[in-house]
């Protein structure tokens, strides 16, 4: 048995837009801030050491209130830019025929990731959806990856993992959970490194 586990933002979905709008709402609403630029988000959310809190609301921790603001923008917000990377979909259910077991571990919370997923319409194909709010801690602890693996009935000895993700936290996640990593370079970042770093959703069947 094969399972695949793919990161969600910037590896299956482009949601930088939606992202971005959400932060800059909170941004002006909170704190009178002026909007940030999607570029300056994505790269700040793909930063190995960052206070994001700090980068996006010049406060030195997040605050609920903050928090609840985002989360209520977002939750109309998530659908309204978001695309599904070419080449995902046919990558998807190329996997789906050839039997392969598909999860996705994301750092956002569930339903925000249902519901994208849904949209983009490729939430059928994945075994377990799992969101940072399903685990004590998100990426890179492997405990998401570890969910889905177990309710796959994963055998190490015998079966194959893989962690497709675009940062070093996904990398981190699958080496931690004993999967090879594969570094999606068309998301959020163009540059970095796994056991596999691949250009195109259709390289990683090369690898299968």
């Amino acid at each position: 048995m094969t399972v695949v586990i793919f990161d969600m933002d910037g590896t299956l979905i482009d949601s930088q837009n939606d992202i971005t709008a959400s932060i800059n709402h909170v941004r002006a609403l909170n704190h009178t801030l002026e909007p940030l630029s999607s570029d300056f988000v994505v790269e700040a959310i793909n930063r190995d050491q960052r206070n994001l809190a700090k980068l996006f609301y010049n406060t030195e921790e997040y605050h609920d209130s903050d928090r609840i603001v985002f989360e209520a923008h977002y939750h109309k917000q998530c659908t309204e830019s978001a695309i599904i990377y070419d080449g995902i979909r046919e990558l998807i259910i190329e996997l789906h025929e050839r039997g392969v077991k598909m999860g996705v571990a994301t750092n956002a919370p569930s339903p925000f990731a249902n519901r994208m997923l849904e949209h983009v319409g490729i939430a059928k194909y994945f075994e377990r959806i799992v969101g940072a709010d399903m685990v004590a801690l998100p990426k890179p602890d492997p405990e998401m990856l570890q969910v889905t693996l177990e309710h796959t009935l994963f055998d190490s000895t015998v079966d194959r993992a893989f962690m497709v993700g675009d940062n070093s936290k996904d990398m981190e996640a699958g080496f931690r959970a004993g999967a090879v990593s594969v570094f999606a370079t068309w998301g959020f970042s163009p540059e970095g490194h796994g056991d596999h770093v691949i250009g195109h959703p259709s390289e990683l069947l090369e690898l299968i």
